[in-house]
């Protein structure tokens, strides 16, 4: 997410590659009156130069004294009018383009202050930096509201999960009292309450891990430590890490990928990446499926994560990798993260110069990754 410092920053680049633009025009402007000026003077001098030096005077006729003293000091007339005219031209150019810069600068003032809706606008000959002001203002409102929607979304999950902690915290409380008070319970039923606070401690444990994952990816910053992987062993890996979760509803995970391909990755970012995806596609895939995990070379590695489960709706897919997202499905059940899994994800492998992507057709949920090979 872009801070308000950098779009200043960008204000600044783009305000000095046009005002360089604006300067030369203002230049080329200035230069161009100068010469129709100094153009205009000359004319001037020789039509007065001819009609004066064509003309007897005597020394009856009205102005003569004037007029003399002007013929004899025409040339330094004339070059002291050019002096003044330039000076007279320099003078209203530079004023109009200070004007410039006061009107940009209250421009910026309403970059951050202005009205959302409120278009900048500036003359004409600032067109160029009126279109781009103007674009990075739609562009600071746009972040913006995407911040301001990721933190409704944080404190929204922090409200679910908070009510989530409670409910398998009371049931832990209510068993473990249970427990301590029955004494001559049946060794039988005394195991089966202690499965179930094992069950929900482990469900509290999850929750509990969610809340630090926010805190971490906000607080987090990804550096890479690349190193040569093998793909395959790092799926093979995952595979057995991931067995006992989808085991239980007799799912498999199949992997075809050559043994020979080789990548130069940061390896445990990039397990995290493989990690959420795959447990992704083990919570949302239907049972007694196969997960199918492929990988091919085409100019670029490609490594596509198939499940088959319920179909994710377009507007879903749009905002699947947006930090803090879930359906509402997935508050709804167990298998409802946090939101950061594959937001996480994305910004790995965007680290790795790479892109994912996501599609869903007729319940084939497929996670594409594109990483340079």
């Amino acid at each position: 997410m872009k801070s308000l410092k950098q779009f200043g920053v960008l204000a600044i680049k783009s305000k000095n590659k046009y005002t360089k633009s604006l300067t030369n025009r203002i230049i080329a402007t200035m230069v161009l009156k100068i010469i129709l000026y100094t153009f205009f003077l000359i004319v001037l001098y020789f039509i007065l130069e001819r009609i004066a030096s064509g003309k007897i005077w005597y020394g009856n006729e009205l102005f003569y004294s004037l007029l003399s003293l002007f013929y004899r000091y025409m040339s330094l007339f004339f070059i002291g009018s050019w002096f003044l005219g330039c000076f007279i031209i320099i003078y209203l150019t530079l004023k109009k383009a200070l004007s410039y810069v006061d009107k940009i600068v209250i421009a910026s003032n309403e970059l951050i202050d202005g009205e959302r809706n409120k278009r900048i606008e500036l003359p004409e000959e600032l067109s160029l930096v009126e279109n781009r002001l103007n674009q990075i203002k739609s562009e600071a409102i746009l972040n913006l509201d995407k911040a301001k929607l990721s933190e409704e979304r944080k404190n929204d999950l922090i409200v679910y999960l908070a009510h989530d902690i409670k409910t398998p915290l009371t049931s832990i409380i209510g068993y473990l009292s249970i427990l301590n008070e029955a004494n001559d319970m049946p060794k039988k039923q005394r195991l089966k309450y202690l499965d179930i606070v094992l069950e929900k401690s482990y469900k509290l444990e999850n929750l509990i891990n969610e809340l630090f994952e926010i805190t971490r990816f906000n607080s987090e910053k990804l550096i890479l430590e690349k190193e040569i992987i093998n793909l395959r062993l790092m799926f093979e890996q995952i595979k057995e890490e991931f067995y006992p979760l989808y085991s239980e509803h007799n799912k498999d995970i199949e992997i075809d990928i050559s043994n020979d391909i080789l990548l130069k990755a940061d390896s445990e970012k990039m397990a995290r990446v493989f990690n959420n995806l795959i447990k992704n596609a083990i919570n949302y895939s239907n049972k007694d499926t196969i997960i199918k995990v492929k990988a091919q070379i085409n100019e670029q590695l490609i490594i596509t994560i198939q499940n088959e489960g319920k179909e994710i709706s377009k507007e879903s897919l749009n905002m699947i990798f947006e930090k803090f997202y879930r359906s509402d499905e997935a508050r709804n059940t167990k298998t409802g993260g946090s939101g950061l899994g594959l937001a996480i994800a994305k910004e790995i492998v965007l680290l790795h110069e790479g892109k994912i992507e996501a599609q869903s057709i007729q319940g084939i949920t497929t996670f594409t990754i594109f990483l340079p090979y």
